[in-house]
This record gives structure tokens, sequence and C-alpha cells, in this order.
């Protein structure tokens, strides 16, 4: 990563759309802007935690080793979204792994400063753990959806939720450029898997395809695959 200049406006971060007027110049004077590379780590599974990173501009995916050669993925963070979070508390060490998806820049502060952003911004703090409720709720759901949703299910919520965070090109094509590995990896099946069943969503009509770029054609039925749990 190489550092950048302030490019922050104020108002899209988590940190300081969230903090009191008053702490703006203190968020200022303490982080630091990184430039990062499509497919670049900004920090890998095990490394000690130093701060936390919130996104400037680009897409960054965070995921754990799943095997000694695959990996899944935990979430996506976009504009204005926080990052690395997971690593706070005891143990030192960051649980899970982050890269850009695309040339990003990131906003880096250190632990430290972090702690003392929430004992001063009430605000802050509240969102913080709003955003922590939210994202236990997600992985909870994940957790279950791997146990007793069929594969073909899983593509598909995966593919929705895709669209519920980064929108809609002018074409209609989800506003994200994942690779059909990485899209494996979101639904925590294999490459082999989801190749088959994207092939069937595209012949049964639920879905186009113009290279890596994924058009939701028929919504409600994707639902209906997502909503179709089994309980063993």
């Amino acid at each position: 990563m190489k550092k950048s200049q302030n490019i922050c406006d104020n108002k899209s971060c988590f940190l300081c759309k969230n903090s009191l007027k008053e702490w703006l110049p203190a968020i200022a004077a303490h982080k630091t802007n990184f430039k990062v590379k499509k497919g670049e780590v900004i920090f890998k599974e095990g490394d000690p935690v130093t701060g936390i990173y919130f996104v400037n501009s680009g897409k960054v995916k965070v995921y754990k080793k799943w095997d000694k050669d695959k990996e899944l993925i935990v979430r996506f963070a976009k504009e204005g979204s926080l990052f690395g979070h997971r690593g706070l508390g005891k143990g030192g060490n960051y649980p899970i792994s982050a890269s850009a998806l695309e040339p990003t820049v990131v906003c880096y502060v250190d632990i430290a400063f972090f702690e003392a952003s929430l004992k001063v911004n009430p605000d802050f703090t509240y969102e913080l753990l709003m955003f922590l409720t939210e994202e236990l709720k997600q992985s909870e759901r994940k957790m279950r959806n791997l146990a007793h949703m069929p594969v073909k299910g899983r593509v598909a919520e995966a593919l929705i939720s895709l669209q519920n965070q980064f929108g809609t090109t002018a074409d209609g094509f989800i506003n994200i450029d994942l690779s059909r590995q990485d899209l494996a990896s979101y639904a925590g099946a294999t490459y082999e898997t989801v190749f088959r069943m994207m092939n069937e969503l595209v012949s049964e009509k639920l879905i186009s395809l113009s290279g890596k770029s994924i058009r939701l054609v028929n919504r409600d039925e994707l639902l209906k695959l997502a909503q179709d749990v089994v309980f063993l």
C-alpha cells in the first residue's frame, strides 16, 4: 500500500459522518490514507491488530481461510464502510483477511485513537453497535444457510445480497466486478458447483450474463430460491 493525499469529504466515512463536528480536526490529524491496488492484501488473518480501516473509494472483500487453498468471503466493504473491526477485543490478531477488489483508497486510524473516538462520540458508538448487531445477524444467517440451504439457493441469495449492497449499473447489471471464484467463496461453495448453478439460472431465465457482469432478470423467483431452507 502507498500513502495518498487526504481526500475525505467528512460526509461519507463511517467515522467522520457519525462523529462530533468538533472531533473532525482530531480525525484529520490522526488518520492516514492509503492507495491499494486491485488484488492487494491490506492485512491477512493472524496479523497483529494495529488499527481500523474505512473505505474512502473502491471495494474490499473480507474473508477467512476455509481450507488449505480455499476461502470463505465473510462480507464486502464499499465506500463509507469500515473493516478490520473484527480484530477488536482480546487476542490482538485479525481473525480475517482483507484485500481490494478494485483500485481502492482506504483510511486508517490506530487502535488507541479509534477507542478514544468511541469514548468521545456517543453517536459513533451507537451506530457502530447497530452495525455490529446487523453484521452478527447476517453471519448467523450465513452459517444457517451453509448448513441447510441448497447451493442454488445460496447462489441466489448471494446475488440478491450483492445487488442490495452495490446497486445496479445503467444497463441493469450488479455494480460490482466479481470473479466467479469470489462469487463461489461468497456463496460458500466450490467454483465448479457455482458455475453449474449459474448456467441453470441462466437457462431458467432468472439471470443473464455478459462477461463477469450479472443481471437479475427475475428477482422474485430468485427470492423464492433464497428462502427455500429445509431443516433436517
